[in-house]
C-alpha cells in the first residue's frame, strides 16, 4: 500500500469480513471499502502514548482488570475501526477474550483528531462508536487543546486549564487538559 493506486486496487478485493479475519496495519475498513489511516505524528503519538499510560496506570492502581490498547481492530455496526486507544472492561474481556478484531465497539475510545481531519467524518466515527456497543469517546484536539468528550446522552468540552471526568467507562479517572497535552 506505498501509493494511492495500490491501496484503491487493496478496496476492490478485500470485504470487511477479510479485514475482520486479517485487520491490515493502520487500515480501518469504512463505508465498503479499505481505508489507510493518516500517518500519525511526533505529537499524535505523544498523546496517545499519555492516553495509553494514563488509562493503564489508573487501571492498574485500582485493581480494575481491565485493558488498555492501542490502534487496536474492531468492529462497529457498519465498518471496521482502529481506535487510537481504547479501554476494555474486565466484563467484555471476559465474554469476547482477545480476538484478532474485538467484535463491538470498545466501552472508551480515544480519536487524536488531526488538522487535516473533516469534522463531519470524526463526529460520524464518534457516533459509529456509541451506536457499536461503546460507552465512551474523547476526540482529543491537540492543536487547540480540546477535547471533546462524547456519551450516548451528552457532549462536553474540556479546554486548557479544565480537567476531564471520565463519565461512563473507566469511572473515576480524571485528569488535566495541559497534562495530558504536554
Amino acid at each position: 500500500m506505498e501509493d494511492m493506486d495500490n491501496s484503491t486496487e487493496i478496496t476492490k478485493y478485500f470485504s470487511l469480513e477479510d479485514w475482520s479475519h486479517n485487520p491490515m496495519n493502520d487500515t480501518e475498513w469504512v463505508n465498503g471499502g479499505l481505508v489507510q489511516k493518516r500517518a500519525a505524528t511526533l505529537k499524535h503519538r505523544r498523546i496517545q502514548g499519555n492516553l495509553y499510560f494514563y488509562w493503564r496506570s489508573y487501571n492498574d492502581a485500582h485493581g480494575l482488570r481491565g485493558q488498555v490498547y492501542i490502534d487496536v481492530p474492531c468492529r462497529t455496526n457498519q465498518n471496521g475501526r482502529s481506535p487510537d486507544v481504547a479501554y476494555l472492561t474486565p466484563e467484555l474481556l471476559v465474554k469476547f477474550g482477545e480476538p484478532s478484531v474485538f467484535p463491538q465497539s470498545f466501552p472508551l475510545v480515544a480519536e487524536i483528531v488531526a488538522p487535516t481531519d473533516p469534522a463531519e467524518e470524526v463526529i460520524t466515527k464518534s457516533q459509529e462508536y456509541l451506536r457499536s456497543g461503546g460507552e465512551e469517546v474523547w476526540l482529543v484536539f491537540p492543536e487547540n487543546h480540546w477535547v471533546i468528550l462524547m456519551t450516548v446522552n451528552q457532549r462536553l468540552v474540556f479546554i486548557s486549564g479544565e480537567v476531564i471526568s471520565t463519565q461512563a467507562a473507566l469511572k473515576g479517572f480524571s485528569i488535566a487538559v495541559d497534562e495530558l497535552l504536554s
